[in-house]
Order: structure tokens, then sequence, then C-alpha cells
């Protein structure tokens, strides 16, 4: 069976997205309940402080979460196949490492971008070798490199940091396109279309699915499961080496401990966004109105003076409690009927 004819999966159930029309769909999903979580933020934000809704307060705002979706992106198709990268964070840190250290040696912005890339390119292929190559658990083999990574970083750097970057490597994570409208929040519409389309309406997006439903029906279907789940941890690596890049111009400046816990926050994001941790189902739009929800709940708690660690706290409890919802919804349900 070739793979596009494998859009209905061995168990006979049709893939999520062919159900029924694009307005259906959305009508009866989580994403339409999502938005309007996030106009509810929106507006409680708009009450909670008076400087929310200035412009260039809401540009900031943007900040806060368009690095992180960079991430998600990538780390939804690999979740929607039944896998994860819990070491996406660690990448960024070893990537904004190796720019340092090219700055050090008198490197050039292309060459910062080309480094920011391979490295989270390099570390992709990594992961993706030890999942498909030895057939070891995502979810342990990321684990180790995260700390693997993050080491790296740490032995290199120590308690210093690098800084002295090139002035115009400054406009990934500084500059502004048009008016109130960042590069990064730019970059961050593009790869969202993308990402859409890549999902959506190609045959890799579809063999993603496939594996997330059922992988062994998935290889005789005809679908190459390991390369497409490789391909998936290259994916994720690069986004986390094009999230190194912004955040690194950002900061103008990088410490060992940069991007630390943002794993936690792209996997709720993900979730948050209607993917299913365990595989099979979930969207890019999702994804990105979750963006936009945890940025808004997290820029407002700034506004607020409220605490970083409340803020951490908030993000664990809204990962449990998208986890668990669902679940418990489904077992109400279920004793209902019996």
């Amino acid at each position: 069976m070739s793979l596009a004819s494998s859009e209905i999966s061995t168990t006979g159930r049709q893939l999520p997205d062919r159900l029924k029309s694009p307005i259906q769909r959305f009508l009866a999903s989580w994403e339409l309940l999502l938005l309007g979580v996030a106009i509810a933020v929106f507006i409680l934000n708009s009450f909670a402080s008076p400087y929310f809704l200035d412009p260039w307060n809401l540009s900031d705002a943007t900040f806060n979460f368009t690095e992180k979706a960079l991430i998600a992106f990538a780390m939804a198709m690999l979740i929607i196949s039944g896998e994860i990268d819990l070491s996406v964070a660690s990448i960024i840190a070893l990537a904004s490492t190796a720019m340092g250290f090219a700055v050090q040696m008198g490197a050039e912005t292309p060459v910062l971008i080309l480094v920011g890339l391979g490295v989270g390119l390099a570390c992709g292929a990594f992961n993706g070798f030890l999942v498909t190559g030895f057939g070891l658990p995502s979810i342990v083999v990321t684990i180790g490199t995260m700390s693997l990574f993050r080491g790296i970083s740490y032995i290199v750097l120590g308690d210093k940091a690098y800084t002295g970057y090139p002035s115009d490597f400054a406009f990934f994570g500084q500059g502004y396109v048009w008016w109130v409208i960042s590069f990064e929040f730019l970059l961050f519409a593009f790869m969202a279309v993308l990402f859409a389309v890549v999902l959506h309406r190609t045959n890799f997006g579809r063999a993603a699915y496939v594996i997330g439903n059922n992988p062994v029906g998935a290889l005789f279907s005809g679908i190459r499961v390991p390369r497409v789940k490789f391909a998936l941890f290259l994916l994720t690596g690069l986004m986390s080496g094009v999230a190194a890049i912004c955040l690194t111009s950002r900061l103008g400046a990088t410490r060992p401990s940069i991007a630390f816990g943002w794993e936690l926050e792209v996997v709720t994001m993900v979730v948050l966004g209607g993917v299913n941790i365990l595989g099979g189902s979930g969207s890019i739009p999702g994804v990105v109105i979750a963006a936009f929800v945890m940025g808004m709940v997290t820029f407002g708690f700034g506004l607020l003076n409220v605490p970083g660690i409340v803020m951490s706290i908030f993000i664990g409890l809204l990962l449990i409690s998208v986890i668990a919802l669902p679940r418990i919804a489904h077992r109400i349900l279920a004793r209902r009927k019996v």
C-alpha cells in the first residue's frame, strides 16, 4: 500500500483531519474552546493593567512565546508520531555556546547563523540516531542528552558568559520589520503557516499521523517509519537551533543556563494546543492559539509583578491539567453510559 493510500489507518479509523469539512471540524474542536480562553485572557489582562493594550507592550508580549513556539511546531509533529524530545532547551544552550565560541574566534553573522543551525541539526541527528538506530525510548534518550548537551555548555563556559556579538546579529532577536511587528513575530507567523501545510497537506504529515496511530500498521502500509521519525528529530533539532539564534540575539549574551526549563513550557504549549501526548492526533492551529494563551498569561503575570516561581507553578499545573482532565472526563462519560 502506498503512502498516499494510507490516509486510513489499519484500525479502520479515518485520520482526524479528514472526518469532516474544515468548518465542521473547527466548530466541534478543542481549538475553538482554546480560542475562547485566549480571548478571555486578553480581556482580563486589559482590565488588570492599564499598560497591557499599549501597541509596543503587546509587541513585547510576543517575545514571551515566539521562540518557544518555533520549537513547539516541530515538537508537535514529533509527538504526533509517538515520540518526544526533552533536550530542546539544552540544544539551545549548546548551539548558543557554539555561536559564542565562534564570536571569540572572530566569526561574523552569516557564520554564526550556520553554526547555530548546524549544532541544532547535529543534536537532532544524534537523538534520532539513538532512537531509530537502536530502538531506544525517546523519552529516555532525550533525558540523557538533555543533561549531556547542557553539561557541555557548563564545561565550556563555567560561570562565564560569551558577549561581543556583531551589531547586525541583534536584528534576529531585537529587530522590527515594520512598526511594532518584530522579525521574530514575522518568523513565527511564517513557520506557523509552513508547518500547518507540511502537517495537514503533505504525505509527510500524513505519515506522522499514521505512525502515531499505529506504527506497526504504518510499516505494513509501506511507510518508512524509522526514516520519518529520524527526519522529525532532525526538524526538532533544527528549530531548536533557530530558536537559539533568536534568543541569543535578543539577549546579546550566552550563558550555560540559557533557556533553562524551556522543555517543560514547549511540551505544555504543544499539549495545551490539543496534541495527544500519546501521539496520533493534534493540529498546528491549536499550537498557535496555545502559544498566544501562554504568552499573554506570562506577560500579564509580568505586568502584575507576579514572581517567576509562581509562573513556573502555573505552567506545571497547566501541563498536568491538560493531560489529566480529558481522561477524567472520558471516564465519567464511560461510567454514565454503563
